[in-house]
């Protein structure tokens, strides 16, 4: 990930309602298949400034290993007390064999060239135990590419059929995947393929405050999906992708 986004990634993470509205869902997701029960290890491959792997240690009493490659990200990590935090490829973990119960990987995959993410999912088998549970979350959508796309450094985006079948063919089974993001979406197709394109805007960070008002209106959406979510229900399109598995 572009090494500039950690600056404003700091605050965002806490107030941004991407971030709150994003994080509510995959609560919601996780508590209603019961996911924390038996997790004990748990890694977050890919873990930027550790910020979701403390709220998450906290949520559930996990004991998480937050990994990340990039140094900018893991000194903010630092900064602001992040536990058992370690540099590493996601693609070439530093643990042995089936460590841990849980493996978290929010937003990283999509970093990787198209196909290198087999590398890291063939990691992320090797390091579960048998039965541990596999939790992805990934930018969705070819045509929802944004000038933060590529400020951010994104080189792929996901359909469920390429992310799904990525993770069956790594040895896990499919307990859940669902678009995420969704009832946004013909805000974000308006503004990422008609006014970014008319304004030749260049790649710059999506993560910048916004006014109070238009926080909570962006937010509400969002914490709308959690709910129809954490009910079981799918959505057939969206910017974003959550799948769960379960490593057979």
């Amino acid at each position: 990930m572009n090494p500039f986004e950690f600056n404003t990634l700091v605050r965002a993470e806490r107030e941004l309602w991407w971030f709150r509205g994003m994080q509510r869902i995959l609560f919601r997701l996780l508590d209603s298949m019961k996911i924390a029960a038996g997790a004990k290890r748990v890694l977050e491959a890919g873990c930027g400034t550790g910020y979701f792997a403390g709220l998450a240690e906290r949520r559930y009493g996990w004991q998480v290993f937050p990994a990340d490659l990039s140094w900018e990200g893991l000194s903010c990590g630092r900064r602001a007390g992040a536990r058992r935090l370690v540099q590493a490829d996601i693609a070439s973990l530093p643990y042995p064999p089936a460590r841990f119960d849980l493996l978290l990987c929010l937003d990283v995959l999509v970093h990787f060239e198209q196909g290198g993410e087999a590398r890291a999912l063939a990691e992320f088998a090797r390091v579960l135990a048998p039965g541990g549970k596999l939790v992805l979350r990934v930018s969705a959508l070819d045509m929802l590419r944004s000038r933060h796309s590529a400020f951010a450094g994104e080189r792929q985006r996901f359909t469920r059929r390429r992310l799904s079948g990525a993770a069956e063919r790594h040895g896990f089974r499919i307990l859940r995947c669902t678009y995420a993001n969704s009832l946004l979406l013909p805000v974000a197709l308006a503004r990422f393929r008609v006014w970014e394109p008319l304004m030749r805007s260049a790649p710059a960070s999506g993560t910048a405050p916004v006014p109070g008002w238009l926080d909570r209106l962006l937010y509400l959406p969002l914490a709308l999906e959690s709910a129809w979510i954490g009910a079981g229900l799918n959505f057939p399109a969206g910017q974003s992708l959550i799948l769960i598995g379960e490593k057979k």
